[in-house]
């Protein structure tokens, strides 16, 4: 196989497949299922995944340079650190359930209508992210980063430990319960009970 061929998979499930520490090049997964399968420490750069589904997979330290993520769906995943900033931005569409993301990075993603459900996003760097219509329902956000991010329209009503700076981010229509309100006002350094 030459090294610019691209490797189909279509309808195809991929069951507790161990895939840590490999490199898988030039793959094109459409309308794929893996379930409990380790990516850990795996490189995926330039594969292209549409319409997959992920469930109870580790993603531990993967590398994602130039992946593309095609309305995937993540359940159950562990996604510790990832750079899905490093992603191809043509037609990203991610939505997450029960995953762990903490210390991921978004970086001038657009994410409009995400869903995040029950998600821990700990120290995620949502920076300069367009997040518009998206959804964190019971999610952790403890010292996630919100910077110039477009947070308009946004449900943040069940979400967990949030700091966002009205000032610094788009809020236009966001949803907050009353209290989180807390979390908008942590830079004014104010008490309340």
């Amino acid at each position: 196989m030459s090294q610019n061929e691209v490797s189909l998979y279509e309808d195809k499930s991929f069951e507790n497949k161990d895939f840590s520490n490999k490199s898988l090049a030039n793959g094109e997964f459409n309308n794929c299922e893996f379930n409990n399968c380790d990516f850990s420490k795996s490189d995926l750069s330039y594969n292209d995944f549409v319409d997959c589904k992920f469930t109870e997979c580790n993603f531990s330290l993967a590398k994602f340079n130039g992946v593309g993520l095609k309305d995937c769906k993540f359940k159950g995943c562990k996604l510790i650190g990832i750079d899905f900033s490093q992603c191809s931005d043509f037609l990203f569409a991610v939505n997450f359930k029960n995953c762990l993301l903490d210390y991921a990075v978004f970086f001038q993603k657009k994410m409009k209508n995400t869903a995040f459900q029950d998600c821990s996003l700990k120290e995620v760097d949502f920076t300069e992210v367009d997040l518009t219509g998206s959804v964190f329902q019971n999610t952790e956000l403890e010292r996630a980063t919100f910077q110039r991010s477009n947070l308009e329209k946004v449900d943040f009503r069940t979400a967990l430990n949030y700091a966002i700076d009205p000032e610094l981010n788009k809020i236009k229509k966001a949803k907050f319960a009353l209290s989180g309100i807390a979390g908008l006002l942590t830079r004014h350094q104010i008490v309340i009970d």
